[in-house]
C-alpha cells in the first residue's frame, strides 16, 4: 500500500545498490556483533546507537573491526528515549540512511515491565525515528515468538492468527512487530529468527538461554555417570535452533536483495531437530550419556489432567522439583517455554537465500563448537572473576580465622569480587594486616576481633555485624584448632577434647544460628564449613579434632534440607593439608602433600560459585572409600600410621601448645618421602 513511496531501487534490480549508511540499534549485541561487520564490508558508514553503559563494549567492537574509527561511529542515545535520545545534529548525520532494529529483550526471564520497555517502547521509538529521518529502509529483528503457542505451520505471510501469547517475551515481540507493520513511514521488512545460539564457526555467545540452559544438567550427567548409560528424557516437537552468524548472514543478504519490503523471513533451520535429538546432540558433543529413551508429550495427554494437575502440585514435589531446576540452573519459566508447539516455513527465506551460499549448518556438524565455547567462558559456575563479581557484588561475607592462613587467603582472593569482606579472628594486629592487603587489592574490608569459642560473644558479633553492615549473606566457618595428641596421652586432659569442640564445633554451630533468620528471610544465604581430610580419614592422633569437625559435618548434613527450600546452601569442605601456621610444629608435615593458602582459598571460591553440598580431594574420597569397602585394611594402614605422627607437645592444662617444631623419626622421615609423589 506504500509502493508507491519507496525508493526506485526497492522495486527494481536484483539486488539493492550499496553506498547508503547504516544507522544499527543493539550493535553490540549478540546479532549485532555479527552483523556489523557485514555491514562494513560494504560502502558507506555504520552509526551504532549506543548507551552511555555500553561505551566500553562498543569501543572494544570498534577497536576489532574498525580500528582507525572511521567507518564505525557511535551515537550517543537510548531507544527507550523519546527521539532516541539523539542530538539533533547527529540526526542531520543519519537522514537517509538505512536502519537496523536489533535492540531487544529477548530473555524469558525478564520481567514484564522490561519487556515492556526494551521491545514495545524501544520498537516503536525507533519507527518514529526511522520516518523522522526519511530513513531509506527500516530493518527489524523480530522473532519466531510471534507465533506464540501457535499449533501447525505457521508461514513468513502469517501473523495475526489469533495464536495465544501467554508470555510477555511472545506478546511484546508480537506487539513489536506489529508497530513496524502498522505505524513505520518508510519501507520495512521483518525477519524472525529462530532459537538463536552461538556461532558454527567459533562457538561464540554472550548469554545462556534456549538449550543452553540443559548444559548444566547434561554437564553433570557426564562427570557423574560412563557415557554408555541410557537416560529418560523428552522427545518434544522440533526445536528451531539456529547459530547468530547465520542469522547475520542471512539478515545482510536478504536487506540488500531489492523488492521483498513489507514481508517478514523466517531465518530458521529449514530441517529442525526434535527436542530430544537436540539434546542428544550437545550430548554427544561433551560426550556425555544419552537420553536413549525418550517420551512424547502427547503421552501426558493420556493421563487424566485434573489427577496429574493435583499431583504435580503438592507442596513437597514442588519444593523438590523447584529446588532440582535451582541446583541445575534451568529457570522453570524457560522450561515451559522450550518447546514450539508451531512449526515454522521458510519458503521464502530459502528462496532469496538459493545460490547465495547463506545457509543453515547442521546442528551436529557445529554442536561441539557451541558446547566448548560455553564450557570454556559461559558456564556459570566456572571460577571467574565474573562469574564471583555476579555473585558476591555488594554482598557480605563473613570470614572467621580471617586473621592468617585460609582465612586471608580467601579474604585475598575475594578483594576483587565487589564484596563486602569481614574478618573475624582473636589478633587485632593480624587482623589490621588483613584489612589493609584487601583495600590495597581494591577490595571492602572491616574487621571484628572476637572469641568464637564463647557462643555469647558469637551471637553478640553476629548482631553487631548486622546493625553495621545491614546483613550478613555468606558466613565461612574457617576458624579452627587441632591437636596432634593420642587418647592415651589425654586421659588426664580432658579440656583437650573441650576446647576443641567448643571452637571447632559449638563456635561454629553459635554463628550458623545467629545467621539463619536474615538468611531465610531473604530466602538466599550460603553458610561454608572448612572441615579437614581427617574426617574422611579418621588418622590416630587426631581424635579430638576429627571429632570436632565431624560434628559439624553431621550438623550440616542434617541442617541442610530443613533450609534447603529457603534458598540457602551449606557445603563442607573437606581441606587437605595445608601449609598454615597451625602444621609449622610438625616437622614431618614439610615432606607430606600439602596445598598452599592460596590453594586452599581457591577452593573456597569454587564452593562460593558452585554452592556443592561438599568438596573433597580425591585423596579424601579414597579415604573414605577404603574405611567403607575395607574397614580392616583401613585399620591397619592407620594403626601402622600412629606410630609415625608425634603427638603435640604436652603442656599444662589451659595453655596453648607449643610452637616449637618437634622432631622427625626416620620412619617418618621416609614416609614423607614416599608421599611426595602423591597428589591430592
Amino acid at each position: 500500500m506504500r509502493a508507491a513511496h519507496y525508493p526506485l531501487a526497492a522495486r527494481l534490480g536484483e539486488a539493492q545498490e550499496d553506498g547508503v549508511d547504516y544507522f544499527v540499534t543493539g550493535a553490540t549485541g549478540f546479532i549485532g556483533r555479527q552483523l556489523v561487520p557485514l555491514l562494513l564490508r560494504r560502502e558507506g558508514t555504520v552509526y551504532a546507537l549506543v548507551r552511555p553503559g555500553s561505551s566500553a563494549r562498543f569501543a572494544a567492537l570498534r577497536e576489532a573491526m574498525d580500528p582507525g574509527g572511521k567507518r564505525l561511529v557511535a551515537v550517543s542515545g537510548d531507544v527507550g528515549r523519546e527521539g532516541l535520545g539523539v542530538a539533533e545534529a547527529e540526526r542531520e548525520k543519519l537522514r537517509g540512511a538505512t536502519v537496523f532494529h536489533l535492540a531487544a529483550v529477548y530473555d524469558l526471564l525478564a520481567t514484564d515491565a522490561d519487556a515492556e520497555r526494551a521491545n514495545v517502547d524501544g520498537t516503536r521509538n525507533v519507527v518514529s525515528f526511522a520516518g523522522d529521518i526519511g530513513a531509506e529502509r527500516l530493518h527489524h529483528a523480530s522473532s519466531i515468538a510471534v507465533a506464540g503457542r501457535f499449533r501447525g505451520s505457521f508461514t513468513e505471510a502469517m501473523f495475526d492468527e489469533g495464536q495465544e501469547l501467554d508470555h510477555s517475551y511472545f506478546r511484546t515481540k508480537w506487539e513489536a512487530e506489529r508497530i513496524v507493520r502498522e505505524e513505520c513511514r518508510v519501507p520495512w521488512r521483518v525477519y524472525r529468527p529462530g532459537v538463536v545460539i552461538g556461532s558454527s564457526q567459533t562457538g561464540e555467545a554472550d548469554r545462556v538461554d534456549g538449550p543452553y540452559y540443559a548444559f548444566k544438567l547434561i554437564q553433570q550427567m557426564r562427570d557423574s555417570f560412563p557415557q554408555w548409560m541410557p537416560f529418560i528424557g523428552p522427545e518434544g516437537g522440533p526445536l528451531n535452533v539456529v547459530p547468530v552468524d547465520f542469522v547475520a548472514k542471512a539478515i545482510d543478504h536478504i536487506a540488500h536483495r531489492a523488492g521483498l519490503d513489507s514481508r517478514a523471513f523466517h531465518i530458521v533451520d529449514p530441517a529442525p531437530l526434535s527436542l530430544g535429538d537436540t539434546l542428544n546432540t550437545f550430548c554427544r558433543a561433551a560426550h556425555a550419556p544419552e537420553f536413549a529413551l525418550r517420551f512424547d508429550r502427547r503421552m501426558a495427554r493420556m493421563l487424566p489432567a485434573p489427577a496429574l494437575g493435583a499431583i504435580s502440585q503438592l507442596p513437597a514435589l514442588r519444593r523438590m522439583w523447584q529446588q532440582t531446576l535451582d541446583r541445575l540452573g534451568i529457570p522453570e519459566t524457560a522450561l515451559r517455554y522450550m518447546d514450539y508447539p508451531a512449526t515454522f516455513d521458510a519458503t521464502e527465506t530459502q528462496r532469496e537465500l538459493e545460490g547465495s551460499g547463506v545457509v543453515c549448518p547442521p546442528l551436529h556438524d557445529y554442536a561441539w563448537k557451541v558446547w566448548d565455547y560455553w564450557e570454556r567462558h559461559l558456564d556459570p559456575e566456572l571460577p571467574t572473576l565474573g562469574n564471583l563479581r555476579r555473585l558476591l557484588d555488594g554482598k557480605v561475607v563473613l570470614i572467621t580465622g580471617a586473621s592468617s592462613g585460609i582465612g586471608g587467603a580467601v579474604a585475598r582472593h575475594l578483594a576483587p569480587s565487589g564484596a563486602v569482606i569481614v574478618g573475624v579472628a582473636r589478633s587485632a594486629d593480624k587482623l589490621a594486616e588483613m584489612e589493609t592487603e584487601v583495600r590495597g587489592k581494591g577490595g571492602r574490608a572491616f574487621t571484628y576481633s572476637a572469641d568464637l569459642s564463647d557462643p555469647d560473644a558469637c551471637a553478640a558479633l553476629v548482631r553487631r555485624i548486622t546493625e553495621d553492615h545491614g546483613r550478613i549473606d555468606v558466613l565461612i566457618n574457617n576458624a579452627g584448632r587441632s591437636i596432634r595428641r593420642s587418647v592415651l596421652a589425654s586421659l588426664d586432659r580432658f579440656h583437650d577434647f573441650e576446647r576443641t569442640m567448643r571452637l571447632n564445633y559449638f563456635g561454629a554451630v553459635a554463628l550458623i544460628l545467629a545467621v539463619i533468620p536474615g538468611m531465610r528471610e531473604r530466602k538466599d544465604g550460603h553458610i561454608i564449613n572448612i572441615s579437614s581430610i581427617g574426617a574422611q580419614a579418621y588418622p590416630p592422633r587426631f581424635a579430638a579434632y576429627v571429632a570436632s569437625k565431624n560434628a559439624l559435618d553431621a550438623f550440616s548434613r542434617c541442617f541442610e534440607p530443613e533450609v534447603a527450600a529457603d534458598g540457602i546452601a551449606i557445603t563442607t569442605i573437606h581441606m587437605p593439608l595445608v601449609r598454615t601456621p597451625m602444621i609449622e610444629p610438625t616437622g614431618l608435615y614439610r615432606n607430606f602433600p600439602t596445598i598452599s593458602s592460596d590453594e586452599a582459598a581457591e577452593m573456597v571460591v569454587e564452593a562460593l560459585i558452585k554452592r556443592p553440598h561438599e568438596v573433597s580431594t580425591r585423596v579424601g574420597k579414597f579415604g573414605e572409600l577404603v574405611s567403607a569397602v575395607s574397614p580392616t585394611l583401613h585399620q591397619l594402614v592407620m594403626a601402622g600410621a600412629y606410630h609415625l605422627l608425634p603427638d603435640s607437645t604436652r603442656r599444662e592444662a589451659g595453655k596453648e601448645d607449643a610452637d616449637e617444631e618437634q622432631p622427625v623419626s626416620p620412619e617418618a622421615y621416609a614416609l614423607g618421602m614416599l608421599m611426595r609423589g602423591i597428589h591430592l
